[in-house]
C-alpha cells in the first residue's frame, strides 16, 4: 500500500537555465514558471524527495557491433566478444538481483526499432551509422526478449516504451510500438522515453497522451547532469500527463572506471539538491553498462546512488509508480474528505453557504 502524500511543501521551479543542449547540439526550450506551468508538488509522507530508476533497453546483444568497437578501442577483448557465446550486454538478471537485494523495482524502456532495409527509404542504407545502429536491433516479440518483459513485469519491475529514432513525430509509428509491446507484456504500458532523447516540445507529449501514455522520460541531456527541467515532474497540459525531467544519464557523468571519485561527488550534489529541494530525481542506467568488464564502475556506483538515497530518506522506484502512488493518495483523500463531510438530513451534503457559522452556534 502507498504511503499518504505530503502536500505541505511548496512547489520550486528549479534552476534558472530553462533551456537543454543535448549530444546531438538540439536546443529544447523548456517552459519556465513565468508561464505557469504546472508541476506536480507531492511527495510520498516521510519521504525528503524521489528517485525514479529507469534503464533503456537499446542493445541487449552485443553481437557483430563487437567487429565495430574492436575499430576503436581494446581489439582483442572486443574480437573475442564476438566470436564467442558470451553475451556481456545481457545484464537483466544482474540488474534484477542488485535491486532485489536493496529492495528497490526500476522501469525497463523497451525498443521496437525500424527495420533499416524493410522500414527505411534507400538514401539511409548507404549512411555508415545507420547500419552499427541496425546491428544491434532487436525483435520484442522474440522468445528470449518476451521471457524476460514477461519476468520483469511478474517480478515487480515497470515495462515501458522507448519510442524508436523516427517516431517522435510519428503517432502512428508510437501507437504500433506500443501496441505490439503491450502485446508481448499482457498489459497496458503507460510511459517511457524517446531513442536518444529525441523529443518535439510540446509536439511529442501530445502524440504520447493521445495513444494512451500517461507520462514520459524524454526531456533530458546526454551531456550534462542536473536540473534542467526543474525540481518537480510537468504537467504540460495541467491534466494527468506527467513529464519526468532527466537529472542524470550514466554516459554524462564522468567515467566512474578512471574517476570513480569524480563521478560519485556528481551523484552526491545532485541528491543532497534534490533533498533539499523537495525534488523528483530521475536516472537512466542503460543495462549494457552493468557490464564490468567493458563499463567498470558503472555497477558499484548504481549501487551506491540507491543506498545513498536511501539513507537520505528518498522515496525510490519507478516513475509509473511514483505517477501512481500520487494518482492513488490523491484519491483516497478526495474519498475520505467525502466521508467527513457534513450530511444533511436524508443523506445529502450541506451546502457549505446553508452551514451555521461559529457565531451563529454560539448564539
Amino acid at each position: 500500500m502507498s504511503e499518504p502524500i505530503r502536500r505541505d511543501r511548496l512547489s520550486r521551479g528549479g534552476p534558472a537555465s530553462r533551456s537543454i543542449v543535448d549530444g546531438h547540439d538540439r536546443t529544447i526550450q523548456v517552459p519556465s514558471d513565468d508561464q505557469q506551468l504546472s508541476r506536480v508538488d507531492d511527495l510520498p509522507t516521510d519521504a525528503e524527495f524521489g528517485l525514479c530508476l529507469t534503464h533503456d533497453v537499446d542493445r541487449p546483444h552485443k553481437g557483430l557491433r563487437s567487429l565495430y568497437y574492436a575499430t576503436q578501442e581494446r581489439p582483442r577483448y572486443h574480437l573475442r566478444t564476438a566470436l564467442d557465446s558470451s553475451n556481456p550486454y545481457w545484464q537483466f538478471g544482474e540488474i534484477m538481483q542488485l535491486e532485489d537485494e536493496l529492495g528497490v523495482r526500476s522501469a525497463f524502456y523497451f525498443l521496437n526499432e525500424q527495420h533499416l532495409l524493410t522500414d527505411r527509404p534507400a538514401s539511409e542504407w548507404v549512411v555508415p551509422s545507420n547500419w552499427v545502429q541496425h546491428l544491434g536491433r532487436y525483435d520484442i516479440t522474440s522468445n528470449e526478449i518476451s521471457a524476460v518483459i514477461q519476468a520483469l513485469d511478474a517480478g515487480g519491475w515497470e515495462v515501458g516504451l522507448h519510442g524508436s529514432y523516427h517516431s517522435p513525430t510519428d503517432r502512428n509509428r508510437l501507437h504500433e510500438e506500443k501496441t505490439a509491446l503491450e502485446a508481448v507484456l499482457g498489459g497496458p504500458v503507460t510511459g517511457g522515453r524517446q531513442h536518444h532523447l529525441r523529443l518535439t516540445v510540446p509536439e511529442t507529449w501530445h502524440h504520447h497522451r493521445e495513444i494512451g501514455l500517461e507520462y514520459d522520460t524524454s526531456l533530458g541531456s546526454t551531456t550534462e547532469c542536473g536540473f534542467h527541467g526543474g525540481y518537480q515532474p510537468l504537467r504540460p497540459f495541467d491534466d494527468e500527463f506527467v513529464v519526468f525531467p532527466l537529472t542524470i544519464m550514466d554516459q554524462a557523468l564522468p567515467d566512474p572506471g578512471t574517476s570513480f571519485e569524480a563521478a560519485r561527488r556528481t551523484c552526491e550534489r545532485l541528491l543532497t539538491e534534490a533533498a533539499a529541494n523537495d525534488a523528483v530525481m530521475t536516472v537512466l542506467w542503460h543495462p549494457r553498462y552493468f557490464n564490468e568488464q567493458e563499463f567498470p564502475g558503472h555497477r558499484t556506483l548504481y549501487r551506491w546512488l540507491i543506498e545513498r538515497a536511501q539513507e537520505l530518506g528518498a522515496w525510490i522506484g519507478s516513475p509509473g509508480a511514483f505517477r501512481n502512488a500520487i494518482a492513488e493518495e490523491s484519491d483516497h483523500e478526495s474519498a475520505t474528505d467525502a466521508q467527513t463531510a457534513p450530511v444533511a438530513p436524508g443523506g445529502a451534503e450541506t451546502p457549505s453557504s446553508a452551514r451555521p457559522s461559529p457565531v451563529e452556534d454560539d448564539v
